[in-house]
């Protein structure tokens, strides 16, 4: 598998499995970054999701002392990694659910935003409101990438990830068809007739 590809390119498609394998491999990478701050001497440190959408509050830049800046560090390293891994993969699942990447906004970016703001609203109404919206797109986001198969066919995105071909071969390869046998030069065959015919 391209490494490259599957985890920081935004076209083609993944399926449910390798989605899953993407998500695991982010919690991986946080656990092992988490443990190289700890080992710094950081009493507590994680990562959240919510990360991301605190890099566009202007609170969290006012609560920083010179104490958090090793934590800062690794944040400003890790997170944008971690946002970048997810959504690479998840536009790749959204267009193996034929989706375009469109759909990241209402299924992430807008319920992390009202989740970041939503304790700042004066009444209580519209607070609950946004909220119970964003658990919504989140629960539907979430639901449609990690449990719904992709489309059967090949869609605007590309082929299925899933296809094998009926008779069990990989389809019609290129490359190998282009492939020309090296001709071996020397003198030609000797014919040796025998003396007595």
């Amino acid at each position: 598998m391209d490494w490259t590809w599957y985890l920081f390119r935004f076209e083609g498609r993944i399926n449910r499995a390798k989605y899953w394998l993407a998500g695991l491999i982010i919690v991986c990478w946080m656990i092992f970054l988490a443990a190289i701050v700890a080992a710094l001497g950081a009493r507590s440190f994680g990562f959240s999701v919510n990360d991301i959408f605190k890099a566009v509050d202007p609170d969290t830049y006012r609560k920083l002392s010179r104490a958090d800046l090793p934590l800062a560090l690794a944040k400003l390293i890790g997170t944008p990694l971690f946002a970048w891994v997810f959504a690479a993969t998840s536009i790749k699942r959204l267009h193996d659910r034929d989706k375009s990447a469109w759909w990241v906004l209402p299924f992430f970016v807008l319920p992390g935003l009202i989740n970041q703001f939503v304790d700042r609203i004066g009444n209580d109404y519209v607070g609950f409101t946004l909220a119970l919206i964003s658990f919504v797109l989140a629960t539907w986001g979430g639901i449609e990438l990690l449990f719904f198969r992709g489309s059967r066919k090949t869609n605007r995105f590309g082929a299925d990830p899933l296809y094998v071909s009926p008779t069990g071969r990989p389809g019609w390869d290129q490359q190998h068809e282009l492939e020309v046998p090296t001709q071996k030069a020397g003198p030609p065959p000797q014919w040796r007739v025998k003396p007595e015919a």
